[in-house]
Formats: C-alpha cells, sequence, structure tokens
C-alpha cells in the first residue's frame, strides 16, 4: 500500500465505497463475478471493435467511420490521462480493496481514467447516438454502458473517479464527433485539415510521455508497483492503432469513398464474417502477444498502425469493388 496515497483525503471515500461493494460481493453476491466480468468485456478491445467494424463494413460506412473514430479518440485520451496522472490500481492504494482475481489480469499499468468505461461510453454510447430515434434500444444500451462502469468498481480495478471521468469522456466525445462528422462531409478536405492537427497532437504526446514525463517509481516488497516503460510501451500500441484506424477512415473518406449497403445480404455477411476472423486473429492473438512481449517501440508504433490502417482503409475498399460484390448476390 502507498501511504501517501492512501491517506489522502480525495481517494478515502472512494476506497471506502470499493470496501462497500466488496463486502457486499464477498457476503452475499459472488455468484454475480462472472456476470460483471461478462458485461466488463464491452470495454475491452476486441468486443467494441467488432461493433465498430461490422457497421463500418456492412452497414453504414458514414456511421461506421464516427464509431470507429470514436473508439480511436477515446483511447488516445484515454492513454494521455493516464499517463499524465499516474494513479495507482485501488489495491494499491490500499490494502482493504481485494479485487476479483480474474479482472486483475485486464487491469494493468495506471487507473486513471477507467478505459474500459471510456471505450463503452464512446462505442455503445455512440451506437446508442446512433439508434436515438428507437427509445428503447438506446435506452438498454445507455443503461448497459453504466453497467460496464458499475461493473469496473465492482470488480474492485477501479474508483468511481477512474469510472466517472471514462464515461465523461466518451460521452462528450460522442456528441462532438457526431457534429464534426457532419461537418467534414460537406466538404471533404475538412478531413485532411482533422487528420494534421490529429497527427500533430499524436506525435506531441508521444514525445511527451516517451521523453518528458515523470513517473513515479514505488517500489513494495523490491517490487515496482508500475513500470513506466511498460506503461509507455502500452500507450504507444494504442495510439498505432488509433492513428491506423483514423488515418486509414479519413483517408478513406477523402479519396476512396465507399458504399457499406452495397452488395446483398448474402455479400454483407461474406465480407462482415471474413473480416471479423481477420480482425480476430489480428486483435486476440497478434496485438495480445505485444501487450504481454514487448518489442521495440518502433516496431510496435508501425505494424499496429498498419494493422489501423487494414482494417479501416485496405480491407472495406478491397471487399467493395465490383468484381467483389459480384461473388454473392
Amino acid at each position: 500500500m502507498i501511504e501517501c496515497l492512501s491517506n489522502e483525503c480525495w481517494i478515502n471515500p472512494q476506497i471506502d465505497f470499493l470496501v462497500l461493494l466488496q463486502n457486499i460481493r464477498i457476503q452475499h453476491f459472488e455468484m454475480f463475478n462472472k456476470f460483471f466480468l461478462s458485461v466488463t468485456i464491452l470495454g475491452e478491445l476486441w468486443l467494441p471493435m467488432l461493433i465498430c467494424t461490422i457497421y463500418y463494413w456492412c452497414i453504414n460506412s458514414k456511421s461506421g467511420l464516427y464509431l470507429l473514430s470514436l473508439f480511436g479518440l477515446n483511447t488516445m485520451l484515454s492513454q494521455l490521462f493516464k499517463m499524465m496522472a499516474c494513479v495507482y490500481r485501488p489495491w494499491i492504494l490500499s490494502d482493504r480493496v481485494h479485487p476479483v482475481d480474474l479482472a486483475v489480469n485486464y487491469a494493468r499499468g495506471y487507473s486513471f481514467p477507467s478505459g474500459h468505461s471510456g471505450t463503452a461510453a464512446s462505442v455503445v454510447g455512440g451506437l446508442a447516438f446512433l439508434l436515438r430515434k428507437h427509445k428503447f434500444i438506446c435506452t438498454a444500451l445507455v443503461l448497459l454502458v453504466l453497467l460496464v462502469g458499475f461493473s469496473r468498481m465492482w470488480l474492485g480495478v477501479h474508483t468511481l473517479q477512474d469510472v466517472t471521468v471514462g464515461l465523461l469522456t466518451g460521452f462528450v466525445l460522442v456528441f462532438l464527433l457526431n457534429s464534426f462528422i457532419n461537418w467534414a462531409d460537406k466538404n471533404t478536405n475538412r478531413y485532411l485539415y482533422a487528420l494534421g492537427i490529429i497527427n500533430v497532437f499524436a506525435v506531441l504526446v508521444l514525445i511527451y510521455i516517451c521523453y518528458f514525463n515523470c513517473y513515479p517509481a514505488d517500489y513494495v516488497n523490491g517490487h515496482l508497483l508500475v513500470n513506466p516503460n511498460n506503461a509507455i510501451y502500452v500507450s504507444i500500441i494504442f495510439y498505432g492503432f488509433d492513428l491506423g484506424l483514423i488515418n486509414g477512415g479519413f483517408l478513406c473518406r477523402k479519396y476512396l469513398p465507399f458504399d457499406a449497403s452495397a452488395g446483398s445480404l448474402k455479400n454483407k455477411i461474406f465480407r462482415g464474417t471474413i473480416g471479423a476472423l481477420i480482425m480476430f486473429v489480428l486483435l486476440k492473438f497478434f496485438i495480445q502477444y505485444m501487450f504481454h512481449n514487448t518489442c521495440d517501440y518502433k516496431f510496435a508504433l508501425v505494424s499496429t498502425f498498419i494493422i489501423g490502417f487494414f482494417i479501416s482503409a485496405i480491407y472495406p475498399y478491397i471487399f467493395t469493388r465490383k468484381r467483389f460484390l459480384n461473388l454473392f448476390k
């Protein structure tokens, strides 16, 4: 436990709340752990990306680009906030917190804000915004987002502060980015201006977190609580992937626009299934391997950028050409 942090007035009430949930969980409702572990998957990498890409490839390319951009921008902001704040996980801040073991495997690095909450708010919240005319579905999706946020506290891996800021970041992006996409579609050169700003921002952030930011180096029993090099490496992976997604999507929208609704239902099922399998292999195996096996920073940045660019530009463009549309009529 880090005493100097655990005694701060801002953290004590949040730790008390986590301990209250923890006592309820342990004494009465441990059977709900599997349920909340399932719910929290909506904030991980592969399932939100599957939602975004199926929408992008097979339903509506403009709305799909909106969802992909939400995912990318939210993740970039989340990683920046994490690296700036360097807030430890709740069980490090207080030895009274005992998280669910299975949840800890996906809760490495710094805690603030909650990446799962932000991802759910941006992607599932963005989907709710797209379906806002269907009141029941929209309400159910928003409640699902809030449930993801609550699951992070129930599992003991995030404080209320982490979850709140993660949710707010995602929800704010939902509304801001929709206005931007509509604005940019009126003159596609605006996508290029936006790309310039985003890319410069990303480069500055990467320079900052790699060379100028100061990270805590706290040890307990001879073990470094959070290795800054590992945290930087994870941020590089996310930034590479997100920049690939956004650059590919914006450039495709500007120069190689495609119609996701083109083709028969069989064609959509075919390209959606093949694309989902490819993406699952890339995200679940290659990128997960990189998360757990540190590689060269440059290799991580370039390879993840290529994966993101393939998902948002190369694959959808190829599979919406006439010769592929004719595969299944």
